[in-house]
């Protein structure tokens, strides 16, 4: 039985030439380490979240954000031209980052029961880590597509392949936890440790940066004769994409924020007469479910039309955030989740098919290093103003919809400008 199993995961990701050119390990290997990132938020979840009463459980979540996303936030911007400089080691490097969580794993469960301060710094660690990895993972799909494969599709297949080993790992992670609060960690570090090894099975043309330029992002011109040119945001890489970048940075705050502010909500307040770990599981499930609908649909998206589909996707977070403030109950908490899951998904198989239809391929790999670092960013940014609100569902979900309305307003605006005043090309740097 697991013979077989195992040879039909392999026909899915060998599909369509994939194992040929090197796409299908990277898709193993992206579910590895979707399942490692699963189980170590379980563990830290039924500590910082599960273990307390929701007013503790809210202050030591804050604590949480303040002690690692901080952090984070001042490393990011740092994480995607560091990477972009070692265009030769990024096998190395999605190596180091799952060999770096596996020792943080094994820490961590020696100290996670009592949950204190030691805790938090081992998880920035982790958190580095892993958003090192998606940094990498990005910069590394163009360089194993099939050629019948489009780079939208073959991030679909990246991000289906990653939301279902997520998936399966929940289970398996609250079964560890049963057993106590440091096994979800103990399995994390076997999956990281083989994570290791399957990062050097990758392709060699992954090292390759042959033909590869760096994509500046930013761009300042002074007058003529000053004798300096300084960098201005993103302009290298084109109007469409800048438009696409600020409609998909803003989904993916929405997407931080309904984590946080409705995993307190839900606990603090029974939603439509729902018990409240129910209403929890249900919008949590109608978030991965709409995540997987998105990375589903992106497989039949092409590269046509593309910036109306992010505007498409900002519309309907929009649609859903305003039904949800002024009817807020079960269901329409259901719908948010679900369509922000969608959202922010296909949007960003949108903009992935932007920067692969106007970005020049020498910098291409640039580009992605660089716009995953500002959505990392984005997550961060929207989950602390979901910390920091009050626990109103409508007032919450209305903040949420006068947000996505301004972005919609925003790229409408640049959409029918740029349209109006033509499409010039982007440069390369």
């Amino acid at each position: 039985m697991v013979n077989g199993t195992g040879r039909r995961i392999r026909q899915a990701t060998s599909a369509e030439g994939a194992g040929e050119s090197g796409l299908a390990k990277l898709i193993e290997l992206h579910a590895v380490n979707s399942f490692g990132d699963m189980l170590i938020t379980i563990a830290l979840a039924s500590t910082i979240f599960f273990s307390v009463p929701t007013g503790e459980a809210r202050g030591r979540v804050a604590l949480y954000l303040l002690i690692t996303m901080a952090p984070f936030a001042l490393l990011a911007p740092v994480i995607g031209p560091l990477l972009d400089r070692l265009p030769h080691g990024r096998r190395a490097a999605m190596a180091m980052s799952m060999l770096v969580r596996a020792v943080l794993a094994w820490t961590m469960a020696g100290v996670i029961s009592g949950g204190g301060l030691a805790l938090y710094p081992e998880a920035l660690c982790v958190l580095v880590a892993s958003k090192a990895y998606g940094v990498v993972r990005s910069v590394v799909v163009p360089r194993l597509l099939p050629h019948q494969v489009t780079l939208v599709k073959a991030n679909s297949r990246v991000t289906l392949a990653g939301l279902i080993a997520t998936g399966v790992a929940a289970p398996v992670g609250w079964l560890l936890h049963l057993l106590g609060p440091g096994w979800p960690l103990r399995g994390a570090f076997l999956v990281f440790v083989a994570g290791t090894l399957l990062a050097f099975s990758l392709p060699h043309t992954v090292d390759s940066a042959k033909g590869e330029q760096r994509a500046l992002l930013v761009k300042e011109e002074t007058g003529p004769g000053q004798g300096r040119v300084r960098e201005r945001p993103l302009r290298s890489v084109g109007p469409a994409v800048l438009l696409a970048l600020r409609a998909v940075a803003a989904l993916r705050g929405l997407s931080g924020f309904l984590t946080m502010f409705l995993a307190f909500l839900l606990r603090a307040d029974s939603v439509g007469g729902l018990n409240r770990a129910v209403a929890l599981g249900l919008v949590a499930g109608a978030a991965g479910v709409g995540n997987a609908l998105g990375s589903v649909m992106g497989s039949w998206l092409r590269t046509r039309g593309p910036e109306l589909t992010v505007t498409a996707m900002v519309a309907l977070a929009l649609a859903a955030t305003v039904c949800g403030s002024l009817w807020y109950g079960a269901l329409t908490v259901t719908l948010v989740a679900a369509s922000a899951g969608i959202a922010q998904s296909l949007g960003k198989l949108a903009l992935d098919a932007l920067i692969q239809r106007d970005v020049p391929e020498q910098v291409r790999t640039s580009a992605f290093a660089r716009s995953e670092t500002l959505m990392q960013l984005c997550w961060v940014a929207g989950g602390g103003l979901g910390i920091v609100l009050p626990l109103n569902g409508a007032l919450g979900l209305g903040v949420a919809a006068a947000i996505m309305a301004a972005t919609l307003g925003f790229t409408v605006w640049s959409l029918l400008g740029r349209d109006r005043g033509g499409t010039p090309h982007p440069r390369v740097a």
